[in-house]
């Protein structure tokens, strides 16, 4: 069982960074974050959980149009860790954001794909 869990959400005052960190563990023995679609995702009060950003085996990456040219998503293999570098931050970008890990094999890997692994979220509150 895939588990994961988040961290390094605060509060920011708007244009600032922060980077969150999703440590994953419980793969099967050959599997790693670099062998699953691994995703950001975000919640805001009452707002539906809207994709961030995913990033493939090979390592490519999608972003929500929100978010394109201020975050960055990336992984660590050697420590199993996914990452979601932000920049710029805006007012807007306050939710709860929660990592998730789906595996595809060679299949498109992006935030429409039903993710079965969650984290439990870290939040993160952006003010003007």
């Amino acid at each position: 069982q895939v588990q994961l869990v988040e961290s390094g959400g605060g509060s920011v005052q708007a244009g600032g960074s922060l980077r969150l960190s999703c440590i994953a563990s419980g793969f099967t023995y050959g599997y790693s974050v670099s062998t699953y679609c691994m995703g950001w995702f975000r919640q805001a009060p009452g707002k539906e959980r809207e994709g961030v950003a995913t990033i493939d085996t090979y390592g490519s990456t999608r972003y929500s149009d929100s978010v394109k040219g201020r975050f960055t998503i990336s992984r660590d293999n050697t420590k199993n860790t996914l990452y979601l570098q932000m920049n710029s931050l805006k007012p807007e970008d306050t939710a709860l954001y929660y990592c998730a890990a789906v595996f595809v094999g060679g299949g498109v890997c992006y935030t429409g794909r039903s993710f079965p692994y969650w984290g439990q979220g870290t939040q993160v509150t952006v003010s003007s």
